[in-house]
């Protein structure tokens, strides 16, 4: 009986999460709904709140799904799941990603460094697996489960939360995106520390340019892409796909660098679709790296001088001298 209701109330939650899942690449769809399936099993639907979906893999933002885009999912339990049993279940998160080829399995030393690393970052995960209270405090180190000395010195914490609520889609439970949009905030300092961010990833990847088993570019891509996104919401508070985004920051070139922007976006966006190794385009990155941080500094510096310089019109009545108007009697 109990297996039977297990069963039943497995299908309807995937019946329910079917029809948002229409525009998502099959490999998605097929990882979304086995996550579906283990929580419904090993923790039970009912102690979840809220399951979101963000980033590239959204339909809003399709054009952006490559090779080496990963499925981001946050899951929000209720406070009443211990920090233990979520631990313990995360093992299985990890084996779906390796099922659905979101994630390499390899025993070797240096991607066991490297897995590390991701898991310190947050970078190349497709689950993220936190707790209301933690969502609610806007705690981002126990929301994302990285590193939290390293998230509360780089991490542009309020830049990635805010990309998150206007970039998601709630495939299960309540919308809790609301309970924390007041409290984003978005500072000059959270730029800084997106540039530092993305520069430590840029180098790291060139510094391991030379073991090809690693991937080096895959790791040098993320780092222009989270550079794009983050001085793109800065500037425009919104998430455009990543080729409008590119269009954008060529225009902020001066007309004589247009021409080298473009090369270095194209080869960006050729490289997602197809990665290989390309030291050319690897030494480039750290200089335009800092170059997109700048430019969207200047625009939004820019725009802010011309709100101040808006005065608010008002309505003066002019002054006519009186010998204009004689009295007559």
């Amino acid at each position: 009986m109990l297996d039977t209701s297990i069963l039943k109330s497995n299908k309807d939650i995937k019946d329910k999460i079917s029809n948002k899942l229409n525009g998502i690449k099959e490999q998605s769809r097929n990882f979304i709904k086995d996550i579906i399936t283990l929580i419904n099993k090993e923790v039970g639907v009912n102690k979840v709140l809220s399951i979101l979906l963000f980033g590239s893999q959204r339909t809003k933002n399709s054009k952006d799904v490559t090779i080496v885009s990963d499925c981001d999912l946050l899951i929000i339990f209720k406070d009443r799941v211990s920090n233990h049993h979520i631990k313990e279940i995360e093992k299985y998160f990890i084996a779906l990603e390796i099922k659905h080829k979101f994630k390499e399995y390899d025993d070797h030393f240096s991607k066991k460094v490297l897995g590390v690393i991701n898991q310190t970052t947050g970078i190349f995960r497709s689950h993220f697996l936190t707790k209301k209270k933690y969502w609610e405090s806007v705690i981002f180190h126990k929301i994302f489960r990285v590193n939290k000395v390293f998230s509360s010195i780089f991490a542009p914490r309020k830049i990635v939360l805010g990309n998150i609520l206007i970039n998601s889609s709630i495939l299960y439970g309540d919308d809790l995106r609301e309970d924390i949009r007041p409290t984003i905030q978005i500072t000059f300092q959270e730029m800084l520390r997106s540039t530092v961010m993305n520069l430590m990833i840029s180098l790291f990847a060139i510094a391991i340019s030379f073991l090809r088993n690693l991937n080096p570019t895959k790791y040098q891509l993320e780092a222009i892409k989270w550079a794009l996104k983050a001085s793109n919401y800065y500037c425009y508070r919104d998430s455009e796909n990543l080729k409008t985004i590119t269009k954008r920051f060529i225009l902020f070139e001066k007309t004589r660098s247009q021409k080298k922007a473009r090369k270095f976006f194209s080869d960006f966006l050729q490289l997602r679709r197809s990665p290989h190794n390309d030291m050319g385009f690897m030494i480039r990155c750290p200089i335009r790296l800092i170059k997109i941080h700048i430019k969207a500094i200047l625009f939004k510096k820019l725009i802010k001088k011309k709100a101040q310089l808006r005065l608010p019109y008002k309505h003066i009545e002019p002054i006519i001298p009186d010998h204009s108007f004689p009295l007559r009697f």
